[in-house]
C-alpha cells in the first residue's frame, strides 16, 4: 500500500522516477549537469489527487532536490536567528512557511503567471547553519549560494533573520556583480554595530555597501517606519543614494504608480528582492522579532511583488517569520504566498 501511494505520489509531482529527499545543500554541484530545459518539469500535486497532509514537508510539496543542476529556480530554507535584536524564532521560520504553502496551487490566475509551466523548480532543503557562531553560518551561506547561482538556479529563500541576506548578496555579486535592490521592511537595517558587534540582523546592507555588493542608485527601501534615537535616522541611506518610501507615505493607497517608478529605476540590469514580513502592519504578520505598528497591507505587498513583473530578478527572499509569535499561522501563510507572487514574476515565466 505505501509502495502504491509512494508511486502515486510521484507521478502527481511530476518527478521521473521518483525524486531522492535530502536533508540540507551539503552535496550541492555533485550531480551531473544537465540544462535546464531538458529536466522533467515539477509540479506541486492537486489536493484532488493528493491529500494536503499527505507527503514530505517541503515547499509547495515540490520534490526536494540534493543539487541545483537541472532547476531554473529552487527553494531554500536558512534556519538561522542568532543575528536577531529582540524575539527569537525565526529559526523555525522555513519549516511553517513550507507548512501553511500546502494551499498554494499552480498558476496565478490575478496575473496570469504560469510558473510550474515555464520553470524547472524544486526544494533545494536548508542550508546547513552553524547556531553556536553567526560569522561560521555566513561562510555557509555564502559557500551554498555561491554554488546555486553558479548552476544557473535563481533562489527563493525561506528565512531566517535577516542577517542572511549579507551573506546571499555576497553570492550574487560574485556572479552579477553590484545588484540593485528592492527591499521592504519596516527598518533601513542599515546599522554600523550593536554591542560591538558588526554583523546582526540589523547591519546587511551597511556590510552590503561596505563590499560594494550594491548598485546604490538602484536601491529601493519600502515601508520604512518606527520610533528611533535619532531625529534622522534615515541619513545613512540617503547618504548612499538609497529611496527611501516610508510606510506613512504608503498609507490609504495603491503602491502601483510606485512600482512604475521602481521598475524604470531598475532597468533591465540584475536586481534582489529582500522582504522583511515585519514591513506589513504586525495585525496581519504578528509571528516576528521587531514588529512596528502602522505598516504595508498584504495586499500593498501584492503590488510591490507583482510590480517586479517583467524585470532582471536574480534573487529574493522572504525573512523574519517566527513561529513562536504565530499561533494562528497566519503569518507563516502570509510568507508562504509572498514567495509564490515571487516565483511567478521571475525571468521566463510564461504570462498569458
Amino acid at each position: 500500500m505505501l509502495r502504491r501511494l509512494a508511486s502515486r505520489c510521484a507521478r502527481s509531482l511530476g518527478v521521473r522516477g521518483g525524486a531522492r529527499p535530502a536533508a540540507g545543500l551539503r552535496h550541492l554541484g555533485r550531480s551531473p549537469r544537465r540544462r535546464a530545459s531538458d529536466a522533467p518539469r515539477n509540479q506541486p500535486p492537486s489536493s484532488e489527487v493528493v491529500a494536503r497532509p499527505v507527503g514530505v514537508c517541503s515547499m509547495m510539496r515540490l520534490p526536494l532536490q540534493a543539487s541545483p543542476q537541472g532547476l531554473d529556480a529552487a527553494f531554500v530554507g536558512v534556519p538561522l536567528d542568532i543575528g536577531t535584536s529582540n524575539r527569537p524564532g525565526a529559526r523555525f521560520g522555513p519549516r511553517r512557511i513550507r507548512e501553511e504553502s500546502v494551499m498554494l496551487r499552480t498558476t496565478n490566475p490575478s496575473t496570469g503567471a504560469l510558473p510550474f509551466q515555464s520553470l524547472s523548480v524544486a526544494d533545494l532543503g536548508d542550508v546547513n547553519v552553524n547556531l553556536y557562531n553567526l560569522q561560521d553560518s555566513c561562510r555557509l551561506i555564502r559557500e551554498a549560494y555561491q554554488k546555486i547561482v553558479a548552476a544557473g538556479c535563481i533562489p527563493l529563500t525561506l528565512g531566517g533573520d535577516h542577517t542572511i541576506t549579507y551573506p546571499i548578496l555576497q553570492a550574487m555579486a560574485k556572479k552579477h556583480g553590484p545588484v540593485g535592490l528592492l527591499h521592504v521592511d519596516a527598518h533601513t537595517d542599515t546599522a554600523d554595530k550593536a554591542l560591538g558587534e558588526k554583523v546582526y540582523h540589523g547591519t546587511p546592507f551597511r556590510r552590503c555597501v561596505d563590499e560594494g555588493l550594491l548598485d546604490c542608485k538602484r536601491v529601493v527601501q519600502i515601508g520604512i517606519r518606527g520610533s528611533a534615537m535619532t531625529l534622522d535616522p534615515y541619513r545613512y541611506s540617503w547618504s548612499q543614494g538609497f529611496r527611501l518610501v516610508l510606510a506613512e507615505d504608503c498609507w490609504m493607497k495603491s503602491l502601483v504608480p510606485l512600482m512604475g517608478e521602481v521598475r524604470q529605476q531598475m532597468g533591465g540590469k540584475p536586481m534582489y528582492i529582500s522582504f522583511d514580513i515585519d514591513g506589513l502592519d504586525p495585525a496581519y504578520a504578528p509571528g516576528t522579532g521587531t514588529p512596528e505598528i502602522a505598516g504595508l497591507t498584504p495586499s500593498q505587498a501584492l503590488e510591490i511583488i507583482r510590480g517586479c513583473q517583467g524585470l532582471n530578478v536574480v534573487g529574493c527572499d522572504l525573512v523574519e517569520v517566527s513561529p513562536p509569535y504565530d499561533p494562528s499561522g497566519n503569518t507563516a501563510l502570509l510568507a508562504a504566498n509572498l514567495l509564490f507572487e515571487m516565483l511567478c514574476v521571475l525571468p521566463k515565466v510564461t504570462v498569458v
